[in-house]
């Protein structure tokens, strides 16, 4: 038996701390009974139902989408700015961003309603690695660099880069290539504006061992079978057999 909260996610109704908000208000039922515990824990054979509709649960999907400068992480936008889910229209179900990159980022997200792998993969607590290019303004000096290796202190607490390489100078900027096991927002960013560096261009080319390759902008594909294999494994890793995550992944990576 799953959490509630767990099974409505999975169902695509939404995330689980979105489903925890539906649970308190009393708009979910099982058997006929209203229920608002979020303890509550529910089999595939009772009936769940979401302001009296039913709610079953679908097929796991899962998607690699390159995306470009311009576009949101975000399902619903009021001011209807272009989406990443509008570059995978092909995906009957509801699928979500795994983190976030902002508007001004780009390169690889995965999409997709898998929720458990999705905060596995993003949570801090599991230390997945993700992979950026980044171009910013000047020069960083090896202190600089040392700097980011050991840690520098923001506005919420102590953030540091798994680790880094100089790659090219590029007129005024250089690129740096950066891995991170962290997902705090725009950690990225502000670690290097700390350090009196700007971001000019920020590109996630790599989560674990799925790579964004030669995939064009705006373009989309299925994750292989043996990338999807890879993504388990490394989210597995080191959590313990009862751990059992809560709530969405944070707007980590860099944004």
């Amino acid at each position: 038996m799953d959490r509630l909260n767990k099974y409505l996610a999975h169902a695509g109704v939404a995330s689980r701390r979105q489903c925890d908000v539906l649970i308190r208000a009393g708009r979910i039922s099982i058997d006929g009974e209203v229920v608002k515990d979020l303890a509550t824990r529910v089999s595939p054979e009772q009936d769940v139902r979401l302001d009296g509709k039913s709610v079953t649960t679908e097929k796991f999907v899962y998607y690699l989408v390159n995306k470009p400068r311009g576009y949101l992480c975000t399902n619903h936008d009021p001011a209807r700015r272009p989406l990443v889910i509008d570059l995978v229209p092909q995906i009957e179900q509801r699928v979500y961003t795994v983190g976030r990159l902002d508007e001004d980022s780009e390169g690889l997200l995965l999409l997709t309603n898998d929720g458990d792998l999705a905060n596995r993969l993003m949570h801090p607590r599991y230390g997945v690695e993700k992979t950026y290019l980044v171009q910013v303004a000047g020069t960083p000096s090896v202190e600089d660099l040392a700097k980011l290796l050991e840690g520098v202190w923001l506005s919420d607490g102590h953030v540091k880069v798994k680790s880094l390489k100089r790659l090219r100078r590029q007129g005024e900027s250089t690129w740096l290539r950066i891995v991170l096991a962290e997902g705090k927002n725009r950690e990225i960013r502000r670690m290097l504006a700390k350090l009196l560096h700007k971001v000019i261009r920020l590109k996630r080319v790599a989560i674990g061992m799925v790579e964004l390759g030669s995939l064009a902008t705006r373009k989309s594909r299925p994750l292989s079978p043996r990338e999807l294999r890879n993504l388990q494994r490394i989210a597995a890793r080191n959590v313990p057999a009862d751990d059992e995550p809560d709530g969405d992944d944070p707007d980590g990576d860099d944004s």
